[in-house]
């Protein structure tokens, strides 16, 4: 559970890519002599990042490897932070972030699932995990989801701090105005 005091003080939410928006499987094939990279990426997770758009909480991914899966799904969802490191130092990345943005530590809610995000989730305010999160991940976390990475934990997160923040309500209810989907 978030407590509420802590949730009010998210302005970013920052996302771990494999093993958080997807189940840490990765298709390599060559193919006409090209390599091609496929990854799923859960469709619940992705309408609860575009609820986020309605909220004052920005969002961005951070990757410990490059993709082009990864940025075609950023791409989609419209997030406008997409930063892939190949060594998988999430902390510097994270640094120089917080300072583009002019945001503390304090400021920001991280979910990641393994050692590589363990620098960024105990410096975060709000470090949060999936269900198949390594122990040490785990132990840190404020929020451990119920579903594991790929299979609707950043959704289950998303909700958890809208609701903490006592704005999960409005926030359906300007989703489905802003698609002229109210009821009368």
């Amino acid at each position: 559970m978030i407590a509420p005091e802590q949730a009010c003080r998210i302005k970013l939410l920052a996302l771990d890519v494999d093993g958080v928006l997807t189940d840490n499987g990765i298709w390599v094939a060559p193919i006409g002599g090209d390599r091609i990279e496929f990854k799923r990426f859960d469709i619940q997770d992705g309408l609860g990042l575009v609820l986020l758009r309605c909220t004052q909480i920005e969002v961005a991914w951070i990757s410990g490897r490059h993709s082009e899966a990864t940025a075609l799904r950023a791409k989609e969802l419209r997030i406008p932070t997409v930063i892939q490191d190949s060594d998988a130092r999430k902390l510097p990345a994270m640094e120089r972030l917080l300072k583009e943005k002019g945001l503390a530590w304090g400021d920001v809610a991280y979910m990641g699932d393994d050692l590589a995000d363990l620098p960024v989730l105990r410096r975060v305010g709000l470090p949060l995990t999936v269900a198949n999160a390594c122990p040490e991940v785990r132990a840190v976390a404020s929020l451990v989801t119920s579903a594991v990475g790929g299979h609707g934990a950043v959704r289950e997160a998303v909700v958890a701090l809208l609701t903490a923040r006592g704005e999960w309500e409005a926030t359906v209810a300007t989703y489905l105005r802003e698609r002229g989907e109210t009821t009368p």
